[in-house]
């Protein structure tokens, strides 16, 4: 039955989690890029997330989610063989990607997911794929064994230096742009800060750069302005005209702004949720 939970792995306990789901009509028209929208009940709200791999010959996809505020929450109470109740997608503009390169594709945090699902994409098309994962411990990095299944070249860097390279993915992109001038494109997918600076180390060498501002997107089709971006002194809806835009035209200052005008609200709702469950359990 479509949007049935066919998988369900706990990558770090009580705060993230990759979901397998069948939905076939989905899988069969998603590209690197793309994400979805889902609702889990009638009184949940919609939310995007972007696709971290597909299987069109089993009709499934595949997201991972960070346990953040209520709706996230409320997933993570799903387990396997349970319904998600609308799931609606492929939404955005999938990844360009052009072949007979060497692209480098940079992730953090949960966008190590989305990310692996670009690469695959540059993988399939030829391109010589490098990917550059962090995260601020060993126990915190994501999808290290997936990526290796087709890059040649997986690099790594840990904030405590407890896995890799002590220090950030910036320090690993950077010795590899100075070392190899024949990249063509980097890509990075992760917190914006990290995106950001990103940016800032490609810029120097003039590397084409595309970031991924999934996370500022919220009704995911336009509607309601929310995940508005200047881009290149233009404004551009993150959901309809990317999520993918030029890094080096993006205004990270503006974005950063704009992603924290909700956190207070969601905390809140997500401290009440959690109070009503601990009222329930009693």
């Amino acid at each position: 039955m479509s949007n049935t939970i066919v998988k369900k792995e706990r990558l770090i306990l009580g705060q993230t989690s990759k979901l397998v789901i069948e939905a076939p009509h989905i899988a069969a028209k998603a590209e690197p890029g793309s994400f979805i929208i889902l609702r889990v009940c009638e009184q949940g709200e919609r939310i995007p997330l972007t696709i971290a791999d597909t299987d069109k010959e089993n009709g499934t996809i595949t997201i991972v989610y960070l346990v953040l505020g209520k709706s996230t929450a409320l997933l993570e109470e799903l387990n396997e063989g349970d319904q998600i109740l609308d799931l609606c997608g492929p939404l955005g503009k999938a990844t360009h990607i052009e072949s007979g390169g060497t692209v480098i594709c940079v992730g953090g945090g949960t966008g190590i997911a989305a990310m692996h699902h670009i690469a695959k994409g540059h993988h399939r098309a030829g391109n010589h794929v490098v990917a550059i994962i962090g995260a601020r411990t060993k126990e915190l990095l994501l999808f290290e064994k997936e990526l290796k299944a087709f890059a040649p070249e997986v690099l790594i860097s840990t904030d405590d230096g407890s896995y890799g390279r002590k220090g950030l993915v910036t320090e690993l992109l950077k010795e590899r742009l100075e070392a190899d001038k024949s990249i063509t494109e980097v890509v990075a997918v992760g917190p914006v800060p990290m995106m950001e600076a990103v940016a800032r180390t490609t810029e120097p060498f003039g590397v084409k750069t595309t970031v991924s501002l999934n996370s500022i997107m919220v009704d995911g089709i336009g509607m309601c302005g929310a995940c508005r971006v200047t881009v290149g002194n233009e404004t551009r809806f993150a959901c309809v005209d990317g999520p993918e835009f030029d890094g080096h035209k993006v205004d990270f200052a503006e974005l950063r702004q704009r992603l924290g005008a909700f956190k207070v609200l969601e905390r809140e709702s997500y401290d009440h949720h959690c109070r009503c469950r601990c009222n329930e359990n009693k």
